[in-house]
Formats: C-alpha cells, structure tokens, sequence
C-alpha cells in the first residue's frame, strides 16, 4: 500500500480508507462470523474460533501470537510501534450452553477483527503513529476472560479500547452502563442418613439450600428496585429415602456499582450462613468471579456519534449527559476501570421481541442484516481509533477524564 503524507489530509479521508477497507474484506469477514456462529463454543473451549481467526489474521499478512497471555483460546496482535498510543479492539466469541451464541459474539469478534483491519489500513496509508491490539477474550459470558488478562497485563498502557454489542435494543446505545456482577457458589454439607429408619441421625443439606433460597427470596423485599439476586440449585441430592449430605446452589448478585453488589453479596451471605445454622450444616463459599459496572469514555462516546453520522447517517448514536443504565453485566465493565473504554449496544433485527440469551437471538445474530450493521459499527470504531492515534489532544483529553473519574472514585 501506498504511503501517503499526513498533512493536510481531512478526516473524511482518513474515514473513507477505513471504510473502504472493510468492505473490501468483507467476503472474509463475513465468513469468519459464519464459522464462529456455526461452532459455538462455551467459555475456555473456543478452541475453533481462536484457530479460524488466528488462521484469518495469518492469512492478511499479520503476526499472531497464539494461546496468549496464559489463556490457552486468547490471541493477541499487534500491529504498529511504541512512538503513539495504544488503541485495542476487544474480540469475543464464547456461547452460551444450549443456546450458541445467543449473545452475537459471533458479531462482537466480526465486529472488533474488522475495526482493527480498518485502523491498520489508515496506518499504513498514512503512516501514523501508535500501535494497534487486535486480543482475543474468551470466557465473557461468566468465566470472566478479561479479568485474567488484565491480571497478565493485556491491557497495560492502552489508551483506548473498543468493543461493540449487538442487543435487542429498539435503539442504539452509544454512551450506557451497566449492572456491576458477583456471581459465586455455596456449598452445604450435612450428614447422610437412612430418611426412614434413622433420620434423626442426619443433617439435611438440602433443607439448609432451601431455607437459604426462601431467605434470599424475602431479602428480595428490602433491595433497590435495580437491584438483582438470582440463584439456582445445581446439586440437591440423589434419593428420596438418603438424608442429603450436599447441597449446591450458584448465586448472582447485581448492583448498580461494584461496592454496592459487594454490600449486597454480604447480605445474601448471611442468608446463607443462617441456613446452616438453622439446619447445623456447614457452608464453604466459591467465589467465580466479580465483573465492575460498565464506566465508558464520553468522549470516545461523542467522538464515535460523530463519526457515524457520516457511516451510518440514516441512525441515531445520541450522548446524553449521563450514562444510559442497562440491565447486564459484562466483564469489559472490570476493563473500563482500568483504561478508557467504549462499548457501545446496537440494535438488530429480531423477531417475535427475542431478547438476547435466546434461542431467537441466535437466530438473529446470524442474518446478513446484522453483519452489515456490525460492519458499520466497526467503521465506526475505528475511526475514533484513529483520532486517538492522530490527535494528541483528543488523546489526552481521553486520559484526562479518565483520570478525573478515577480520582472520584476514591
């Protein structure tokens, strides 16, 4: 490709080669969304979609580093230098048990793979500055993925990084947060014993689960009303005349912000911890993992409203002053505490008001419709990744409010 000086270069220019990159590829793009939806993959076992886009990547020239950062289904590519920033595009591509993927991260990876392609031919054109990170998450719906990778430093030094959500929305979210997440695992263990001849010799762990979900369910009561606790019973025993010895049950709380659905988790705890008392059980507690409340950058928001007015002019991206709620939770919620971050919802055909986590929006997540909408999302996305890597004002701008939300958070 032909490199092309900066100067005097418009920003509709810049935007032009974006796009025209990504509908150049998208024959390819488009088939790697068809084979991502038609293996789907649980958390940690995405070994298929990692290979395919790993191959993709390969195959337009990029170096791939494979099964990283200790993730045996994470990638990571890098394409630029140190002398700008760091703009990274996140890539998922779990499913969901039974379902497939009824959350369209078939669409989420299509999306991120194509925003970073698009970054990189404006790169090369014109020479800019920074580096951009194409990285593999796996795991969002429940294994916590990204937070691994923040542990082994994935996302050390990134200025900005994006991702976009396909939803059952009847309009696009461009500036939204959402639900903070502690999900985690009780265990009651009693005594077995025979249910007729020697009851009086057991500990019941499955009446110590059910005095604990009764608990939980009148707690409900006393919560704010964006305030969620669900559970269910994985393990409550094995026969009717056995005096069950274990008890299982999976918990997911949510708040608004991460302190508040610790506060929460605390109460639901003695909940529990008051069923085995009541019933002389034990309890032992797991916890799988804590996804943050969702904290985007509003100015990564408006600086990608603007952009899509000229990608998208026949939708809306609206900013308003505060952040749009939603009723999810999402591990790039823990990603948006610790760099600047975008992670925008947009809306897609569904019929019969499916909503995400079902079957009907697996099916939707697999129309043509919904890859041409996610590919106009990624022009998106990438043109704000070049305004970071192009305009060091924007660029601090971005840090600084950043940093002025953290030092609120204190």
């Amino acid at each position: 490709m032909t490199q092309i000086s900066r100067q005097e270069v418009s920003p509709a220019t810049y935007q032009e080669t974006i796009n025209k990159s990504i509908d150049d590829l998208d024959t390819e793009l488009h088939d790697i969304n068809r084979k991502i939806h038609e293996s789907p993959e649980l958390s940690y076992e995405e070994f298929k979609a990692h290979d395919n886009i790993v191959a993709f990547l390969r195959s337009q020239g990029f170096e791939v580093t494979p099964h990283a950062y200790g993730l045996e289904t994470s990638f990571v590519c890098d394409y630029g230098t140190d002398d700008g920033p760091l703009v990274a595009f996140n890539v998922e591509y779990d499913a969901l048990p039974g379902i497939g993927h009824a959350c369209g991260h078939n669409l989420i990876a299509t999306g991120s793979i194509a925003a970073f392609l698009g970054t990189v031919a404006a790169m090369k054109k014109y020479s800019l500055p920074g580096k951009a990170r194409c990285l593999g998450t796996p795991a969002e719906e429940g294994g916590g993925g990204k937070l691994k990778l923040i542990d082994a430093g994935a996302y050390k030094g990134v200025a900005a990084c994006f991702m976009t959500h396909p939803f059952s929305t009847l309009a696009n979210v461009t500036y939204g947060t959402c639900m903070a997440s502690a999900k985690f695992r009780a265990t009651f263990t009693g005594k077995p014993a025979h249910a007729a001849a020697a009851p009086h010799e057991g500990i019941n762990a499955l009446d110590a689960a059910v005095l604990a979900y009764n608990g939980t369910s009148m707690l409900r009561q006393q919560i704010k009303p964006d305030q969620r606790i669900q559970g269910v019973m994985i393990e409550g025993g094995h026969r009717a005349n056995i005096i069950t010895p274990k008890s299982i049950l999976d918990y997911n709380v949510r708040g608004s912000t991460l302190k508040e659905t610790k506060e929460l988790q605390e109460r639901v705890v003695k909940c529990f911890e008051g069923a085995a008392i009541a019933t002389r059980c034990t309890v032992e507690f797991l916890q799988t993992n804590m996804y943050a409340d969702l904290r985007p950058s509003r100015s990564l928001c408006l600086a990608y409203s603007e952009v899509m007015k000229s990608v998208s002019p026949e939708d809306k991206w609206p900013v308003g002053e505060k952040e749009e709620p939603g009723a999810y939770s999402t591990d790039q919620g823990n990603v948006s505490q610790v760099v600047p971050s975008f992670h925008g919802l947009y809306a897609i055909p569904i019929k019969d008001n499916a909503a995400n986590h079902t079957p009907g929006f697996t099916d939707a997540a697999a129309t043509d419709e919904a890859h041409r909408l996610t590919l106009l999302t990624s022009k998106g996305m990438a043109g704000v990744a070049v305004k970071v890597l192009l305009e060091k004002a924007f660029a601090e701008e971005v840090d600084k409010g950043f940093k002025e939300w953290l030092s609120a958070q204190e």
